[in-house]
């Protein structure tokens, strides 16, 4: 097991203004300008991490600061990887999805079909986990309680969770992890499979992804980050996800990737190797999705699509907005924040005006 080491560094530079990222104004492309100006801005905000830029169609990875401090390995190093947080539920959407497409079932299709003792299971359908219209919610699915899960044991622990709880009616948007937990439940009894097996058989090998894992399966001789604060220093109050956390949140935030991998991903969701286009559109404008666009794991506006995740007592913070062509957006994997969303879609906000002025949402 790791040790979350704390220290510093000697400077830092200026914050900037919160205000105004709207302002921002795009010097011509060239990938040594485009370094400058993120590894800048993601400095002036006291953050650290890695992120993927994409302009016209052409990744380019630009990372700053540590991603595991103590061992001085750089935040973009091939031996790190970051935990997937909530932008992982795109992942478990896309799964249901390739059922749905294979006549398993469909959008429609009542849960108490896979979950006969959950309290309102006939009312709810996989469309409404899908898009967080199901009423459901329990709280403390990211607090660790203490132990390593099974998968089985995770998702048991959400039912009766929701069982002991009073519920919403179906209908209005609520987000909670539960959603995707229970869908990954269904991809289990589906497939006779575990989750992380159909994530190795339907995503990582599919795109030949090099640097995904579940955490427990990360090669000797790679680590995940730990991640950090600012507090008049860098690098202070150490965090990273530990093994009992991450076993809770099968098919919500389980998962450990690169901005890379993720944006392969993001690729696949319509090239076929994961979903074609018809798929995909599926899966982001699902009849249950409520007026804030949320479906199959990201908001859609427009020709837009992104999501946001973090994990409960870390630093970690991940932005994603691309265009729904895969052509312009940025992938953020934060590891140093102040633990604000707000602020981490500020600095990526300012990025993407920066990649293609006027075309992203401030969001």
């Amino acid at each position: 097991m790791k040790t979350a080491i704390s220290l510093t560094v000697a400077t830092s530079l200026p914050v900037a203004a919160l205000t105004n990222t709207n302002q921002v104004q795009a010097a011509s492309y060239n990938q040594t300008e485009m370094r400058s100006f993120v590894r800048q801005t993601i400095a002036n905000y006291y953050a650290r991490g890695t992120t993927v830029i994409v302009k016209d169609g052409h990744p380019q990875q630009i990372s700053y600061g540590y991603g595991y401090y103590g061992r001085r390995l750089g935040a973009g190093n091939r031996k790190v990887v970051y935990p997937v947080c909530s932008l992982q539920k795109v992942i478990t959407a896309a799964m249901i999805t390739q059922l749905m497409s294979a006549g398993k079932f469909n959008q429609d299709t009542k849960i108490s079909t896979w979950y006969p003792n959950l309290k309102g299971a006939a009312n709810i359908t996989v469309g409404n986990l899908m898009t967080h219209t199901s009423g459901l919610k329990a709280a403390d699915t990211e607090v660790n309680r203490g132990r390593v899960y099974s998968e089985a044991d995770a998702i048991n622990w959400v039912v009766n969770k929701l069982n002991s709880t009073s519920q919403n009616q179906p209908g209005k948007f609520s987000y909670n992890n539960t959603n995707y937990i229970l869908l990954a439940g269904i991809i289990r009894a589906v497939t006779g499979q575990s989750y992380k097996q159909n994530v190795k058989d339907r995503i990582i090998n599919p795109l030949n992804l090099k640097r995904t894992y579940f955490l427990e399966d990360v090669p000797s001789g790679m680590t995940d980050g730990i991640s950090y604060t600012w507090n008049r220093k860098n690098y202070q109050w150490a965090q990273y996800v530990k093994k009992q956390q991450a076993s809770q949140l099968v098919g919500a935030g389980n998962l450990f990737s690169t901005p890379m991998d993720y944006y392969r991903i993001q690729v696949g969701l319509t090239n076929g190797k994961i979903l074609n286009r018809e798929q995909f559109n599926l899966m982001t404008h699902l009849k249950a999705t409520s007026g804030n666009g949320y479906s199959g794991g990201m908001y859609i506006k427009g020709n837009l699509k992104s999501a946001y995740g973090n994990l409960y007592n870390t630093h970690f913070g991940n932005w994603i907005q691309m265009t729904s062509d895969n052509r312009n957006g940025l992938i953020m994997f934060l590891n140093q924040t102040q633990n604000d969303e707000n602020r981490n879609k500020v600095i990526g906000y300012q990025i993407l005006n920066h990649i293609q002025p006027g075309t992203f949402s401030a969001r």
